[in-house]
């Protein structure tokens, strides 16, 4: 069932779960993501970036809108990242039920005034809007920050932000980052940063938790095995997930994690039957990989048996 994006995660942070928001670009990772919700009975958020829907065009967009309307749990359909007002005005014509916002990258007067608008317009056909304060290290789509440029965000200027402009959830960066490269070893999070901001908002406002994908060290190895090339790639430890859970955290973003699931398992595939040629054989293969991915996920997180 097609719901927006506060349906699912204030229920997701009055109860003290989070939900997985997983980035779709076509057919194969939207069934994936689906059928893991199906099968563990959970909420989800399907997520699509400007470069998806420059990738896939409107036929993606109806594809995964009537895929979540069809489903028997609760499910959002998301802008991730949107960089313009006319960017998610774009979105909210295609059917969306949630928007991001994202003008992190700004100065903070300019951050209220743009995410203002977008609140005023999304509100106004019943969406839900999502944006960031601080500003997260790594590569995810049209945003870049190097490390040295990462601004974490500030608890007081977080409760001005969420006051002035009527958002509905908050991006926060505490220390996670887009990609698969997050640090050396374990990487830190601020998770006192995050309960104070979490105090400041309220016990039932909910956070999200940009660049949180695990980047098991299990895909890592079989990526490589199976041919491709990767640094020293880690990503953010089960436990600060399920602490940050705890401190407010309802919305978890995951894209990394199926991008390693999907091509390690295609290289896989193809490695093993140089002759395979059928899309439906390579395809198939990693789309269950996928669904197995989130599913795990979706344990972590608390969502299974929510919906």
């Amino acid at each position: 069932m097609l719901v927006t994006g506060l349906d699912i995660l204030s229920e997701a942070r009055r109860e003290g779960y989070g939900v997985g928001a997983f980035n779709t670009n076509n057919m194969e990772i939207t069934q994936a993501i689906l059928e893991a919700a199906e099968e563990r009975r959970s909420p989800v958020i399907l997520a699509l970036s400007e470069g998806a829907l420059k990738y896939g065009g409107r036929e993606l967009t109806t594809l995964v809108r009537e895929a979540a309307r069809d489903a028997t749990v609760p499910v959002a359909v998301h802008l991730d990242h949107g960089s313009s007002y006319t960017s998610v005005l774009k979105a909210l014509r295609f059917g969306f039920t949630s928007v991001m916002i994202d003008k992190s990258g700004e100065d903070f007067e300019t951050n209220v005034a743009e995410t203002r608008r977008v609140v005023e317009a999304a509100h106004a056909v019943g969406a839900s809007v999502e944006a960031e304060l601080g500003r997260l290290a790594g590569v995810e789509e049209h945003v870049a920050v190097d490390e040295k440029d990462a601004l974490l965000t500030n608890p007081r200027e977080a409760q001005i932000f969420v006051e002035r402009t009527g958002i509905d959830f908050l991006a926060v960066a505490v220390g996670t980052s887009h990609g698969p490269y997050k640090g050396k070893g374990r990487p830190f999070i601020d998770h006192e940063r995050l309960k104070k901001i979490a105090e400041l908002l309220g016990p039932e406002y909910p956070l999200v938790l940009h660049g949180a994908s695990g980047v098991p060290q299990e895909l890592i190895q079989r990526f490589r095995a199976a041919g491709g090339e990767i640094g020293d790639a880690h990503g953010i430890h089960p436990d600060d997930v399920k602490m940050a859970i705890s401190e407010g955290v309802a919305k978890i973003n995951t894209d990394t994690d199926l991008r390693l699931a999907f091509t390690a398992r295609v290289r896989e595939v193809l490695a093993a039957d140089p002759k395979v040629f059928d899309p439906r054989k390579i395809l198939g293969p990693a789309r269950e990989e996928m669904r197995r991915v989130v599913a795990e996920r979706m344990d972590l997180f608390g969502s299974s048996g929510r919906a």
